[in-house]
């Protein structure tokens, strides 16, 4: 299936030779995810990528002055892609799961701390993911969904045919005897797993847990003991919002685990709360700080070490459970976070020395390793790269009694004298942030900062209510007010901007992915101060999308009620029902299996906009999801979008 392309043809209106460069130096960019540092931090791991590529291969080294990093040989007869590294007790051996590609059964396989002798130690028929070996270091533990496929709903949703909802495929615990092979399942075949931790003394996992299936129920989630012996599972802690991270205590009398209100399961943010392990006599840990905890390691019985998003960046800090007080140890702006989606950071089990990868819109990525606030690179991969986009800056400004703050990235060259055009750039969730990062993604919008940046515009990257990083009451403030408060935070943001910096007020643009996307679509329909949108996934009409999406109960904790039981507060955030304010040009783009943002949301609005005689143009990419996986279609999103703004801001 070609590109569905419908209503009017935006021309390529890019320098093709300056695009083309610029998308060859920000694919060969090389990326490092799940971290991995042994317990005694002596060697390091991680999976290592270019930003073109679909190929992800493990590699391995140690931490000293002198040590380099070499690539784990696993024998595979296609393209490899490997997964979630995790370190034995002792540091002597490293599993990993590895395929032979992204669609290919993975197995795990165990090696040597040096990378050498690899051998494949299951069988494995379905999804696996997450490793954790047992604290004896005989078993190894992983997530299973035996005979079906997973990964959530950021992937492309599978075609859905037949009778429904006759089968779900729970996403189990599995324990695997690491000497002998042997794998059992040790979960209830009726929930579906999410997160787990093993007890000190192996016994027992703390569990974030729900009845299939798995995609839509994570926001329901509860907190769950399962004895590993024969299965059992006890609920202890039914949230009013959503949970992630359960950990023990190293004594094994106490669980901590972040709540709050989350938009995807994988990017967490919340208060740390910690609960007795038989569920009584919950304590929030951190209710008056104005941070969004994404990460933690329970040190000692009365510390905890916590990963926070703070404003548009991260911190580590020391939390005293004697009297909840947190001691700040580094702090900087980019993203850090050990758990959930495309982990960077890992601690050694001492909390001593830590390793990251590590970079910002105005420094590539490295791998970084040291004590917590002596970080020295390791890596080099990166050093002839050069940004062809301007220098970043975090900028602040306040509106309705929010402090609110944005990255502002400026054209590459800015000329005395003369103004720019300015793409306002919305990030999805709504619970997430926009952090300081190398814009060398091209499956969630980053590299189109990159793109923008060249082509001589202004990006204003926002942090309206809504997201991380000014605590819960922040996330929390555009409850039942999609659309309102966020939407003239973002203003707010345009308005001292423009006051500070040579932008045209008559040259602006807006756009986002999932959140961002209905944001744009929003936008447009509230204010035709912007020229030119593009939304990318959006949501047009939280009515029909309700029924539409394969993620429905996320909406319950922001709209309060089902869309049945309250279908105004539905209604009066939903862009088509002010469709005919628009006057902005609107390149519309999804993918056409997208299960959390589904096509029909955008064909909805493109339909609308065509029928109003608005420019228009809709693009359905085919087999991506909301996440994008396929190179050509990230360049061309990001083509495409460029391209819009080209014609009409330039």
């Amino acid at each position: 299936m070609k590109h569905l392309l419908l209503a009017c043809f935006f021309p390529m209106t890019l320098t093709a030779q300056s695009m083309q460069h610029l998308t060859e130096q920000l694919g060969k960019t090389v990326l490092y995810s799940d971290v991995a540092l042994s317990p005694d931090g002596t060697h390091i791991a991680w999976v290592q990528s270019t930003a073109a590529a679909t190929s992800k291969q493990t590699y391995v080294g140690g931490t000293s002055g002198n040590a380099r990093a070499v690539m784990v040989k696993i024998p595979t007869t296609g393209e490899r892609t490997d997964f979630n590294p995790a370190w034995s007790p002792d540091s002597k051996m490293l599993a990993v799961f590895s395929s032979a590609g992204e669609k290919e059964q993975r197995q795990l396989w165990m090696l040597n701390a040096d990378g050498s002798n690899p051998k494949k130690i299951t069988n494995l028929n379905g999804y696996a993911a997450r490793p954790r070996w047992s604290h004896d270091g005989k078993q190894i533990a992983f997530l299973y969904i035996q005979g079906a496929g997973g990964g959530g709903p950021l992937v492309a949703a599978p075609a859905t045919t037949g009778v429904i909802d006759t089968v779900i495929h729970n996403q189990r615990i599995a324990v695997l005897n690491a000497n002998t092979g042997q794998l059992r399942q040790a979960s209830p075949e009726n929930l579906h797993v999410y997160d787990y931790d093993w007890s000190p003394d192996d016994k027992i996992f703390v569990a974030t847990a729900a009845p299939g299936p798995g995609d839509n129920n994570w926001w329901i989630a509860q907190i769950y003991t399962i004895d590993i012996a024969n299965g059992n599972a006890t609920s202890i802690y039914k949230p009013s919002l959503q949970v992630a991270v359960p950990r023990w205590s190293p004594d094994g009398t106490s669980i901590a685990f972040i709540e709050g209100l989350m938009s995807d399961e994988g990017f967490h943010g919340g208060d740390l709360f910690t609960i007795p392990a038989d569920g009584r006599d919950l304590v929030n840990r951190t209710a008056d700080q104005k941070t969004s905890v994404n990460s933690f390691f329970w040190q000692a019985p009365d510390r905890i070490l916590l990963i926070e998003y703070v404003g548009g960046g991260s911190a580590i800090s020391e939390l005293s459970l004697r009297n909840n007080s947190a001691r700040t140890i580094w702090k900087g702006p980019e993203g850090i976070h050990a758990f959930g989606n495309f982990p960077n950071f890992a601690l050694s089990k001492d909390g001593k020395f830590a390793a990251a990868a590590r970079s910002s819109y105005n420094s590539p990525p490295e791998v970084f390793v040291g004590p917590l606030d002596e970080w020295r690179q390791l890596t080099s991969e990166n050093a002839t790269l050069t940004a062809n986009w301007g220098k970043a800056k975090s900028i602040e400004w306040t509106n309705e009694g929010f402090n609110i703050q944005g990255w502002l990235v400026p054209p590459a060259n800015v000329e005395a004298g003369k103004k720019y055009p300015m793409i306002v750039l919305i990030h999805g969730g709504p619970s997430s942030v926009t952090t300081s990062e190398w814009p060398a993604s091209f499956g969630m919008s980053r590299a189109i900062i990159a793109a923008l940046s060249a082509r001589g515009y202004y990006v204003l990257l926002p942090n309206p209510r809504g997201s991380y990083g000014q605590g819960e009451e922040f996330t929390r403030a555009n409850v039942k007010d999609f659309g309102g408060g966020d939407l003239r935070d973002m203003l707010a943001g345009v308005d001292a901007t423009i006051k500070k910096y040579p932008i045209d007020s008559a040259r602006l643009g807006v756009t986002g992915w999932s959140y961002g996307g209905f944001m744009t679509m929003w936008t447009v329909t509230q204010t035709n101060r912007f020229r030119a949108a593009v939304a990318g996934a959006g949501i047009a009409n939280w009515q029909s999308y309700y029924g539409q999406n394969l993620i429905d109960q996320w909406m319950i904790p922001f709209f309060g009620a089902s869309v049945y039981d309250d279908p105004v507060v539905y209604e009066k955030s939903s862009p088509i029902r002010f469709i005919k304010n628009v006057k902005a040009p609107t390149l519309v783009i999804v993918g056409e299996r997208d299960a959390e943002c589904p096509a029909s949301q955008s064909y909805e609005f493109w339909h609308a906009l065509k029928t109003l005689g608005v420019p228009t143009k809709l693009i359905i990419y085919p087999g991506e999801g909301h996440l994008f996986i396929e190179p050509k279609n990230q360049a061309d999103r990001m083509d495409q979008t460029v391209a819009c703004f080209d014609k009409y801001l330039r």
